[in-house]
């Protein structure tokens, strides 16, 4: 009675593992789907961390990305579905046992701010990150012992269905996302944001207080000093620390900043306050930026200039590279600087569209899919393209949830079927 208990209970401990790492493998490989060039961004930090960049390939970033994506949504499912359990189950265990003590290095030596392994829909400090590890490295290794004890879904002869419709929808979906942008982006620059109100502090909150440290030289010698005891002029500046003293409210957007190309002046109030319509062509750089859509690029500063909307190009490339992409596409819009990393993150296309509204993020575009003259058939105010036209957060998970999770409950109900009336057919021919 004791050994029967004791089994039930390693067989519902054993399913539990296979399921919470199923889910998380599924969550992760989705939100590295869904935002591919936001896992492109965190793989060059990377690469730059610990020096890769010279002789890592300029596909490799993006190929890497979906490869992750696929992998890891792919995973989820078989899990989740008991699909080649022992191959799975060691798979499952030396991913852990890899990204265990990586993600203890990223703690212990911080060489990026976050491990990105939950893109921006989930972030987490590199020490949680290890932590979160550790717990499923418990999970993977028992899974890895008592992988026999894992209860299928699926029929051995029909798993090629599942495994295959999860590759192809990850696959999808990467696709998708880099073509028309992520279906749901979990940045405070999504469409409907209004910039200005992100980057403000709710009344009643107050800002966290920082204490600026000085690192400072005097005859080889170096000292840090605060600005209560700042020393005179005999000092020669080294570096300057940041210390939270307490903290407080930070606003979901902290570092949107726009100037002018020319004279570095200021212009983020004005170009958020507005009146009517602006478009932004978004390249965080000009040099490496797409220009096989420029016809249509133009073709909207045209269009904007005739109906008096405002149309800059912001990015932070040096002059050479500005002066470069207008000879190459004869573009001549104004530019204005942004920094690279905000500009990567408003959109995820180089170049990419904005197009706001009083400081308010009406649509965006990749430049695979950027609004054509039939489109732009008359004035913002009157189309549908200046009205926000995002699908409502439940629609779009619910459209996603179901072209996932319908398609493979069918094959299952269909493949447990088949297998209850082989079954009885069986018996019957038994019986006779």
């Amino acid at each position: 009675m004791e050994s029967k208990t004791m089994h039930r209970a390693n067989v519902v401990w054993t399913n539990f593992c296979r399921f919470a790492l199923g889910i998380v493998f599924i969550f992760s490989g989705f939100v590295k789907a869904d935002d591919p060039y936001g896992m492109v961004y965190k793989l060059q930090d990377y690469f730059v961390a610990f020096g890769w960049t010279d002789f890592m390939p300029s596909f490799m970033p993006l190929f890497l990305s979906c490869l992750l994506a696929v992998f890891e949504f792919t995973l989820g499912v078989y899990l989740f579905f008991g699909i080649r359990k022992r191959l799975t189950s060691i798979a499952v265990a030396l991913v852990m046992l890899v990204m265990t003590p990586f993600t203890l290095y990223l703690a212990i030596a911080n060489p990026v701010s976050d491990c990105g392994c939950f893109g921006d829909a989930l972030k987490l400090t590199n020490w949680e990150t290890f932590w979160k590890n550790i717990v499923l490295l418990v999970f993977a290794l028992w899974l890895f012992k008592h992988y026999r004890l894992v209860v299928k879904f699926i029929s051995k002869k029909n798993q090629w269905i599942i495994s295959m419709y999860g590759i192809l929808y990850s696959v999808a979906i990467v696709s998708y996302c880099i073509f028309y942008l992520p279906i749901f982006d979990f940045r405070p620059y999504y469409i409907g944001a209004n910039i200005k109100e992100q980057m403000s502090i709710p009344e009643g909150e107050e800002p966290p207080v920082y204490d600026t440290t000085f690192i400072l030289e005097k005859d080889g010698v170096q000292k840090e000093f605060t600005l209560d005891n700042y020393p005179d002029s005999t000092w020669t500046f080294v570096d300057s620390r940041l210390h939270l003293v307490k903290e407080g409210y930070v606003p979901p957007i902290a570092d949107f900043s726009l100037r002018l190309y020319d004279t570095g002046d200021d212009v983020t109030d004005f170009i958020l306050s507005e009146p009517g319509y602006t478009f932004l062509l978004i390249s965080p750089s000009l040099g490496d930026a797409d220009d096989g859509s420029i016809d249509l690029i133009n073709e909207i500063y045209d269009y904007s200039m005739e109906n008096g909307y405002p149309f800059y190009c912001v990015t932070p490339s040096p002059e050479e590279e500005v002066e470069q992409w207008k000879d190459r596409t004869g573009a001549e819009y104004p530019y204005l600087i942004g920094d690279e990393t905000v500009l990567k993150t408003v959109v995820r296309s180089n170049p990419g569209l904005v197009l706001l509204k009083e400081g308010t993020i009406i649509n965006k575009w990749s430049f695979q899919n950027l609004p054509d003259e039939y489109a732009l058939n008359g004035r913002l105010e009157e189309i549908p393209l200046g009205q926000i036209q995002q699908m409502p957060l439940t629609h779009r998970v619910g459209i996603v949830f179901l072209w996932f999770i319908v398609p493979l409950a069918v094959f299952t109900l269909l493949d447990n079927w088949y297998h209850l009336y082989q079954v009885r057919k069986n018996r019957r021919a038994q019986g006779a």
